[in-house]
């Protein structure tokens, strides 16, 4: 099978050359575009992030050998969390080769988080399939690079650190209320406050509920910061 020029320069971009490229064309593969004789990319979507969870597991327990399980897990869900992998994905340009149906094109999926993320997982499990557990590891840390060491010491979510703090206090966990949302649907903007039962709140925006909840919470943690410890 011979891979289409944009996709033979974006297998170059991997780093990886396929000696099976239907795996990649599956991996590229968007269910919105699939039909019975062009399977869609979830299946390869599953497998890849196990592969992406045991290569950053082994990564993380080699770069500090003496970190605690407790220190070592935030980490670990920094790195393979979908934001994450969607950051891999814009930096090789993933997106301009995602085989999509035409109501995903028109409403901006090249672009989307969640879109990028699978099928950057999706990506590594054809590399899996294609060439073994070593050849995906070198893709996934090349591509990953100093995202691995540079990781933040204690990288728990702000989420999980806030409703800590409030509930080592006697506090019911943080509410998040969406204050409002506007934009175009392929992309959109979300206004959340992140609100203490003890009333105090913090406001920001992002483009998903998720980041913007995570960007309030860091914010109602650093004005409380004071009061930390």
């Amino acid at each position: 099978m011979k891979l289409s020029a944009e996709i033979s320069a974006f297998s170059g971009r991997l780093g990886h050359a396929f000696t099976r490229p239907e795996l990649l064309l599956r991996a590229l593969t968007h269910s919105s575009i699939s039909s019975a004789t062009r399977p869609d990319n979830q299946r390869l979507e599953f497998l890849g992030d196990r592969v992406l969870g045991l290569v950053m597991a082994e990564a993380l327990l080699a770069a500090d050998p003496e970190a605690a399980e407790g220190l070592l897990a935030p980490r670990f869900n920094a790195l393979v969390r979908k934001e994450t992998c969607a950051d891999v994905a814009r930096e090789i340009d993933l997106g301009v080769v995602l085989k999509l149906g035409r109501s995903e094109m028109l409403s901006g999926g090249r672009r989307k988080e969640a879109l990028l993320g699978d099928a950057m997982e999706a990506v590594i499990a054809a590399v899996y399939l294609d060439a073994g557990f070593e050849a995906a590891r070198d893709v996934i840390l090349r591509l990953w690079g100093a995202r691995v060491t540079a990781v933040e010491a204690d990288a728990r979510d702000a989420k999980t650190a806030l409703q800590e703090w409030a509930q080592a206090r006697g506090q019911q966990p943080p509410r998040y209320i969406e204050l409002s949302r506007e934009g175009p649907d392929h992309a959109p903007v979300f206004t959340i406050a992140a609100r203490l039962e003890s009333g105090e709140e913090a406001t920001a925006a992002a483009g998903s509920k998720r980041q913007a909840e995570q960007a309030a919470a860091k914010a109602l943690l650093k004005r409380m910061e004071p009061e930390h410890g």
